[in-house]
């Protein structure tokens, strides 16, 4: 019998590559979505359309608990690719209670499996986003729903910065720029997420098959770009006084400039899967 999979966060660039993976793996895909017209649309950074993809949908807003009642019923698995990094929306309200109450539907429904896309070393970071990622993760640990948790070491998509400043004639590290880190394609983590699902819980960090410093990495968005430019070092002192300033501009400011200044520090790589590599993906990008 085919097993039904509820996908949350289906409109977002994992979310998208996600429901792709898994209708061509033979599940029913049911996409928990806010609009079904934009999920129809192709998404950001070459994220795939749904249509003719979900085979449900069901509507909700995750900040409305109302909307997610029973949302699971009937469902086998769930996946979560929820979360906020640039949005409005607070990480607290989405990452962690927008989960968390997702994860009650999925004990109440007495789904076999509930997956989650979190981020790699979530526990060593001081913004909201890395905060509510790690709280939800140790929650889903001591669920009685078996607990999958994924931690891409990046995505291409957060790449895409490094090439548009690249692009500029400038580059930048935080520190000395020798911390690693492997980012992956969205549709090469949808791919693993999808052959883990059937299997039992765990914790997987993992990353694209590149590995490269951040520095490297400016290095490589300089020559793909076809720019040459400067790599600056943001040391300690600037860095703190960035993320000051951000601190007292508004929560959105001081979550984003913790979540990527601090981000940029991390040696940080995971078990290398795929075969999309970052340079060609950065060429395909107008």
């Amino acid at each position: 019998m085919t097993e039904t999979v509820a996908v949350a966060g289906a409109t977002g660039y994992l979310g998208r590559h996600v429901c792709v993976a898994l209708a061509e793996a033979g599940f029913a895909v049911r996409a928990l979505v806010r609009s079904q017209e934009a999920a129809r649309k192709q998404g950001n950074f070459g994220a795939p359309s749904l249509a003719g993809i979900a085979t449900e949908w069901s509507l909700v807003d995750y900040q409305r608990p109302e909307t997610l009642q029973g949302v699971f019923d009937g469902a086998d698995r769930v996946v979560s690719t929820l979360g906020v990094t640039r949005q409005k929306a607070s990480p607290w309200d989405i990452d962690f209670l927008g989960n968390l109450r997702l994860l009650e539907q999925a004990e109440a429904s007495g789904v076999r499996s509930f997956c989650y896309a979190n981020v790699i070393r979530s526990d060593s970071g001081t913004s909201l986003t890395m905060r509510s990622k790690h709280a939800f993760s140790q929650v889903l640990r001591r669920s009685s729903v078996a607990g999958q948790i994924v931690n891409p070491s990046g995505y291409f998509s957060d790449m895409t910065d490094v090439l548009m400043m690249a692009r500029k004639g400038i580059g930048f590290v935080v520190g000395d720029g020798e911390g690693h880190v492997n980012p992956i394609h969205g549709a090469d983590l949808a791919a693993f997420i999808v052959d883990k699902l059937t299997g039992p819980a765990g914790e997987w960090d993992v990353g694209g098959p590149d590995t490269f410093t951040y520095r490297e990495l400016a290095k490589l968005a300089f020559d793909v770009s076809g720019r040459s430019g400067r790599i600056i070092a943001v040391g300690p002192r600037m860095t703190r006084t960035v993320i000051g300033v951000a601190d007292h501009a508004s929560p959105q400011a001081s979550n984003l400039a913790r979540f990527f200044l601090e981000g940029f520090q991390l040696d940080a790589t995971g078990t290398p899967v795929g075969t999309h590599h970052l340079a060609d993906y950065w060429r395909t990008l107008p």
